[in-house]
């Protein structure tokens, strides 16, 4: 585990406070999301928590994403993305997609999962109950990850009374 980076509170042991910081951070709710990238014929789906609105006008969806990630290097390349929400009964698709996924095995499928293209040209899963598609309009570098903020060009609801997946439904977490 890497050095623990302060502030730290007067008195705090920095490894301690630093395990506290993680568990309160990691209790912080969250959706879970699949992230989908695309540029110069690659795309990528990945599993992903730190999204929010962060306008109404325009509609901006902000996305962090970890610089050393596959989906990193193609937003800048591409800049566009789609946030796709996830059916909680479909817990078990988000393990499918924390590491870089493979084409196919169909055509129109990543890791397995039949995917459409649209404004953007980046993957929504055709599971989806809830799809942004996004154009960059602006990016900030934010120590080990960047935060992408998208103009919304693109969007549905196809299923408005399913139940959505969260962070606290699943044993994973990310961040702290």
């Amino acid at each position: 585990m890497a050095e623990p980076i302060g502030p730290f509170p007067a008195g705090a042991d920095p490894e301690q406070y630093d395990r506290l910081r993680r568990r309160a951070l990691w209790r912080m709710p969250s959706g879970l999301y699949l992230l989908g990238t695309a540029a110069g014929g690659r795309r990528n789906l990945m599993t992903h928590s730190w999204a929010m609105q962060v306008a109404m006008e325009p509609k901006l969806l902000a996305v962090s994403v970890r610089v050393d990630a596959v989906s990193h290097a193609l937003l800048e390349a591409g800049r566009v993305f789609s946030l796709s929400l996830v059916r909680r009964e479909d817990r078990a698709l988000v393990r499918s997609f924390t590491k870089p996924v493979a084409e196919g095995p169909g055509p129109d499928e990543l890791g397995g999962q039949r995917v459409r293209y649209g404004a953007t040209g980046a993957p929504v899963p055709e599971s989806a109950p809830v799809w942004f598609e996004c154009e960059v309009r602006s990016s900030l570098p934010t120590g080990d990850h960047t935060v992408f903020v998208g103009e919304v060009v693109d969007c549905a609801v196809p299923d408005e009374e399913v139940p959505l997946l969260r962070m606290e439904d699943t044993r994973l977490n990310y961040g702290g």
